[in-house]
């Protein structure tokens, strides 16, 4: 098993990795809407899906995949009233390829933000 590693995306605020690959699998940490720097996107439900998203794309690439290689999402929201806001920047990540997806709305997350969304994708 190898750590997966990146300065493009967040680093972990816990005793846990940003991801981890297994043989020809790679499964990310929920990835929560912090700039690579650690900070808070400032905005709404949309500007921190958006983050969230970018930094899912950044980690999957430090493991050798992509956003075309995910097999399945899990989306954590604070409000499921923003599961229309949510769905319409997915879509933009997730255009013509769409993996699996569950979408749970949950009472509270990291850093008091409205989403986090973790992936499970396949390398090469």
């Amino acid at each position: 098993m190898d750590k997966v590693q990146t300065d493009k995306a967040p680093q972990a605020i816990g005793p846990y990795s940003q991801a981890v690959r297994q043989g020809s699998f790679v499964y990310t940490s929920g990835q929560i809407p912090l700039n690579p720097d650690g900070y808070l996107v400032e905005g709404g439900i949309e500007e921190q899906a958006r983050q969230v998203l970018n930094n899912l794309k950044e980690v999957l690439e430090a493991a050798g995949s992509g956003l075309d290689q995910v097999i399945k999402t899990t989306v954590f929201i604070k409000d499921m009233n923003d599961f229309q806001t949510v769905n319409q920047v997915y879509a933009e990540f997730f255009d013509a390829y769409q993996p699996a997806r569950s979408c749970v709305e949950v009472s509270r997350l990291p850093k008091d933000v409205l989403i986090e969304i973790e992936a499970v994708a396949v390398i090469g």
